[in-house]
């Protein structure tokens, strides 16, 4: 066992060693991918995600990732206040377009997932774009519109797209563990803004900052880890429960520290532990032998590209080819669907290349609208949130 997790952390390096550097535009996780596709399937068959711990350790950093990405939604934020009704507008435009693409592609290509595709198309990446924005201190209307419409696309679709993929069949089942998840964690939320009044719950954490308990990280992992259970329980997904579970933490408005704990957890072991099990899971040679599904892939990434353009030239954004390419960011959810697709068996291992593939095809455009938002002078200003940067989903 310990050979193998050697054998992935690693791999998992590859991920820094391809993103470093001033102008690196590679993401940390597409080394990542690229190193599992190397000694998986793909490749030289090094790693086979399916030996026990693998999958336990994989679900685990699935959930992560999900948290992590959640954390960079704070639906208070003044920044999504102030762009919301355009956001909302900008998220339905797409979603009315991304339906009959769906069922085009769909119908052309044979995937049998037409509600699947149009979602996917329909997302946006928060862990992408926060990151880009923060990274290059971007603020303004322009940018207030942008996180709007990310933050809003990711909380909608990351509840619909498991629907897509129920195992059961019955959307029902999935939609009231989804229901549960939401209610226990508002139930959370609620309970620990109270307790953070009691004298005895500030001495405690105040003790364990001295003493490194590392206190609020473990009640954290334990809100992570309840939902996702409940997810397991009911047929629900543990996407809903992770990203629940960092908006939760963003909610309470915990301090910087923190969110650099939990990250250290996520981001150094288990998130790159998960993409490079998926990368190892998919096999490329069967996307490679398929033609179809290399347009499933090309064309998952044009209808992404193309409906967010198209939404953010509706809603009267006077930039709107910067901050449409901006907002086609993808990966996570395409990731998401991949893995779901695969563990249910719904999905084929050439189609969850191919909406992988996709996901990474839509980095190139969003790196360009950063740049263009860049260059159109956004003023500096402070993170729109107090939360350090996630990793991409």
């Amino acid at each position: 066992m310990f050979a193998q997790l050697t054998i992935l952390v690693l791999a998992g390096l590859a991920g820094p060693l391809l993103a470093f550097g001033r102008r690196g535009l590679i993401p940390v996780v597409i080394g990542e991918l690229v190193a599992g596709f190397v000694l998986g399937h793909t490749g030289f068959g090094v790693i086979n995600a399916a030996t026990q711990p693998l999958p336990v350790l994989s679900a685990i950093g699935f959930a992560m990732l999900m948290f992590s990405a959640g954390t960079h939604v704070d639906i208070g934020s003044p920044a999504i206040r102030q762009g919301f009704a355009r956001g909302l507008l900008a998220l339905a435009v797409v979603a009315v377009t991304a339906v009959p693409i769906g069922l085009l592609l769909d119908h052309a290509i044979g995937v049998g997932h037409p509600a699947l595709i149009a979602v996917i198309v329909t997302g946006s990446s928060a862990a992408i774009a926060f990151p880009i924005i923060e990274e290059r201190n971007l603020a303004g209307p322009n940018v207030a519109f942008l996180i709007a419409w990310v933050a809003i696309a990711d909380s909608v679709t990351v509840v619909i797209m498991p629907l897509t993929l129920a195992k059961s069949g019955n959307p029902f089942e999935a939609i009231g563990g989804d229901v549960a998840i939401i209610a226990v964690g508002v139930i959370a939320l609620v309970a620990a803004s109270r307790a953070r009044r009691v004298a005895q719950v500030h001495e405690m954490r105040n003790e364990s900052l001295q003493r490194g308990w590392a206190w609020q990280v473990r009640i954290s992992l334990v809100l992570l880890l309840g939902l996702s259970a409940i997810a397991q329980e009911t047929g629900a997904s543990t996407l809903v429960a992770g990203f629940l579970a960092g908006m939760i933490l963003v909610r309470l408005h915990e301090s910087d520290r923190l969110v650099v704990q939990f990250s250290g957890v996520a981001n150094g072991f288990f998130v790159p532990l998960f993409f490079v099990l998926l990368g190892a899971e998919l096999n490329l040679r069967a996307l490679i032998t398929s033609p179809s599904r290399i347009l499933l892939a090309v064309g998952l990434a044009l209808a992404t590209v193309v409906t967010h353009l198209i939404a953010a030239r509706v809603a009267g954004h006077e930039r709107y080819l910067a901050t449409g390419l901006a907002a086609s960011a993808q990966l996570g959810m395409p990731a998401a669907a991949a893995s779901l697709g695969l563990s249910t068996g719904l999905l084929s291992p050439a189609e969850a290349a191919a909406l992988v593939a996709g996901g990474c095809l839509t980095l190139i455009p969003a790196t360009v609208g950063s740049l263009l938002l860049a260059r159109g002078g956004s003023a500096p200003s402070r993170s729109h949130r107090g939360a350090a940067p996630a990793r991409p989903a």
